[in-house]
């Protein structure tokens, strides 16, 4: 059984107010009464909930076994720095950068994004895509068991986000256009926080290439060929477990 989505803060002195979403999601699983379900919270507490009643908008549910569960966070936290992308791809990346283990999520507005939502006449609509994408994170975890929502920061023009101060030092923007492998830097680098910036079709052009490397980030490439912008992050994300994750190494001895 998956895991439920149930916001904070918690009490076991009393029966916990189910919200109308979860409710529908128990209806959905015919979760009955008298039966226990696994709820999280979003912040890293798990807990067992008993079902006491559910109608139509709600329900009440007795908690138990109330604890801090994070062992599926990474040690290290990483961003994937993702150009806007047309269509529901930005829907998948933020669903499989979830699953894969991001921990923060930053759509980019680059030179060569299909869309355009950072002007400020697009201000209302780029609220709702963060909303969307932020629906996306929770039920992703919910999926994948991940107790802690990952941060999705408002629409970002690509040199803007330059220009802010980061505090992961590793900055990595992925390009097909170098011989300079991801896994070379991975393999002399300890696992710290990272950046993995990742162009939308068509890539970075050559002058935010030169403005990423001008501002710390070095350009690397995940092989000789060519991936698609959804598939590139889900892709460097998993070399930086495969590299850096303890438990992935001693699987693959």
């Amino acid at each position: 059984m998956p895991q439920f989505y149930l916001p904070g803060p918690w009490e076991t002195q009393k029966p916990a107010t189910l919200t109308s979403e979860l409710a529908h999601h128990l209806r959905v699983r015919r979760i009955q009464v008298g039966e226990f379900f696994p709820i999280f919270d979003g912040e890293g507490h798990v807990a067992k909930a008993k079902l006491l009643s559910l109608s139509n908008k709600t329900g009440e549910a007795e908690l138990s076994d109330v604890r801090q569960d994070t062992h599926r966070e990474s040690p290290y936290a990483i961003t994937l720095a993702q150009g806007l992308a047309g269509g529901d791809k930005m829907d998948w990346i933020v669903e499989k950068g979830i699953e894969t283990g991001a921990q923060v999520i930053v759509p980019l507005q680059c030179e060569r994004s299909v869309i355009k939502l950072t002007r400020s006449s697009d201000a209302e609509r780029a609220q709702k895509r963060v909303l969307h994408w932020q629906g996306i994170v929770q039920a992703a975890c919910e999926q994948c068991d991940r107790t802690v929502f990952a941060t999705v920061e408002p629409i970002q023009v690509f040199q803007s986000y330059l220009q802010k101060p980061q505090k992961a030092k590793l900055k990595l923007l992925l390009s097909p256009d170098t011989d300079k492998s991801l896994y070379s830097v991975l393999i002399e680098e300890t696992p710290q926080d990272v950046i993995l910036m990742i162009g939308p079709e068509g890539g970075h052009s050559p002058e935010e290439e030169a403005l990423a490397a001008a501002a710390g980030y070095q350009i690397v490439s995940l092989g000789d060929r060519i991936l698609r912008t959804e598939t590139a992050g889900v892709v460097a994300i998993t070399a930086v477990h495969s590299v850096w994750d303890p438990e992935m190494q001693k699987r693959l001895k």
